[in-house]
């Protein structure tokens, strides 16, 4: 959506009659406040809105989309800022932060978390009853944007994608009309919205299933430069044996020299593995016996742990910083994959990118969800994803160094796509991420509820 300055100018002069109709913040560019509502996770991306609204609630979500529409204004939505990956400029931005409502139903091992509720929350509210949601790596995540992305977290290849076990969506459409939707009240859109992320509308709650998971084995490996190589070769032979039940991953790590980091680790170069299993510690020590074997650890920290303590798998960074992404699919990892990663990311390269991940997917991942839904890269047996820093003066190397990391999986590389790790891609590269069926099914879906494109500013395609 495009805007002449008349018709931004008249939009801001009516700013008074949302205020009036919202209980949440309303702050244009020169208000005290403003900046600090529109910060991101990712620095690299900077909101410049025409208006941001802090929502309290369904109602305010509501009211602020029904006044963008009287303005033709386009909508984008923030909860955490770990998302954001396009700047959104010229529009209504809504920051759902404030929504913090969430329930856990013992009984049917459901949850309820509105828009601004992070992982670390349910969390902390299921572990007492030794349950565990479909959390991503960090727990400073959202849960809805995570969860509409697909999911990719450390339970998967054991229960599957997070958007599988979602029950049911409330959500706010273009016409800012609220809808709860779910598997029998407007299926198509309850279809879309879980895959197909923020394109349908501003979701203000979600209800999931939890899974009984009181502790699991698991925790990270950190291996030094010396052996990336070893370590990535004897990862590639051992990960596809793997029962379902383990949940692995393995990444080239750049770390940065900073305090808070153990010493062996500030400034160096690792390999870290990764494991998440579900089952007793013996068959997990076990199962993890040959990777220990291939090079001395800097730190060993995998052991039996908490689901409390999940967070210790991947160890994500906790502090904001500027990032620049990509990711392709894999169909398999061959020696020759491995090798030319490592000669265009290895230790002795000089680059700016802070991880490049081998990511397994098989197991639950590939398995259709009970309820259809949009989640694509189904099938793919490894996500290769990497991450640069976003600072304007290395975007060339960062962007040079994403191309080559990638181009280097080459004939491992299958078509689609994970939702949540396709960066900044435009409208026609995200819509390569489904089979043409899905894809059309998705367009009519979005040209039905979205008809003028409202929802354009983050991560969308095209009406």
């Amino acid at each position: 959506m495009t805007m002449s300055l008349t018709d931004l100018s008249a939009a801001t002069r009516s700013v008074p009659e949302l205020a009036a109709a919202v209980q949440g913040p309303v702050l244009l560019p020169d208000d005290d406040g403003y900046a600090a509502e529109a910060a991101t996770w990712n620095v690299a991306t900077q909101h410049r809105p025409l208006v941001i609204v802090g929502a309290t609630g369904t109602d305010d979500v509501a009211a602020a989309v029904r006044w963008a529409g009287r303005h033709g204004l386009a909508v984008a939505v923030q909860a955490t800022g770990h998302g954001a990956v396009r700047p959104a400029e010229d529009c209504v931005l809504v920051t759902t932060s404030r929504m913090q409502d969430l329930t856990v139903d013992l009984v049917t091992r459901t949850a309820r978390a509105a828009a601004g509720v992070r992982w670390a929350s349910v969390i902390n509210a299921a572990a007492p009853h030794g349950l565990a949601p479909l959390n991503g790596s960090s727990s400073q995540v959202g849960v809805v944007g995570y969860t509409l992305g697909g999911g990719t977290g450390p339970l998967g290849r054991r229960f599957g994608f997070a958007a599988d076990h979602v029950r049911s969506v409330e959500i706010v459409t273009a016409d800012g009309a609220v809808r709860t939707i779910d598997a029998d009240h407007e299926s198509d859109l309850f279809w879309a919205v879980r895959g197909g992320k923020g394109n349908f509308g501003i979701v203000t709650a979600i209800e999931f299933g939890l899974f009984e998971v009181p502790a699991f084995f698991g925790g990270g490996i950190y291996f030094p430069a010396a052996h990336a190589a070893e370590v990535l070769h004897a990862y590639r032979q051992w990960a596809p044996g793997l029962p379902e039940e383990m949940t692995t991953s393995v990444a080239l790590l750049r770390l940065p020299p900073l305090p808070q980091l153990p010493e062996p680790l500030r400034g160096a170069f690792v390999a870290h593995l990764r494991v998440a299993y579900q089952g007793s510690a013996e068959e997990g020590t076990r199962l993890v016996a040959p990777m220990r074997a291939v090079a001395p650890a800097l730190i060993d920290g995998v052991g039996e742990l908490p689901y409390t303590a999940v967070d210790a798998v991947h160890q994500d960074p906790v502090d904001p910083m500027p990032s620049h992404e990509g990711g392709v699919l894999l169909g398999g990892l061959s020696a020759g994959t491995i090798d030319r990663i490592l000669a265009v990311a290895g230790p002795q390269v000089d680059l700016p990118l802070v991880m490049v991940e081998l990511r397994q997917l098989g197991g639950a991942f590939s398995r259709p969800a009970a309820v259809p839904n949009a989640v694509s890269g189904r099938g793919a047996a490894f996500s290769l994803f990497t991450i640069g820093l976003g600072l304007p003066d290395l975007r060339p190397a960062v962007d040079a160094g994403i191309g080559a990391v990638l181009a280097a999986a080459g004939d491992d590389i299958v078509p689609g796509g994970l939702m949540n790790f396709s960066g900044s891609a435009g409208p026609e590269a995200l819509l390569a991420n489904w089979s043409p069926a899905d894809r059309d099914r998705l367009l009519r879906v979005k040209r039905s509820y979205d008809p003028t494109n409202v929802f354009s500013t983050n991560q969308a395609i095209a009406a």
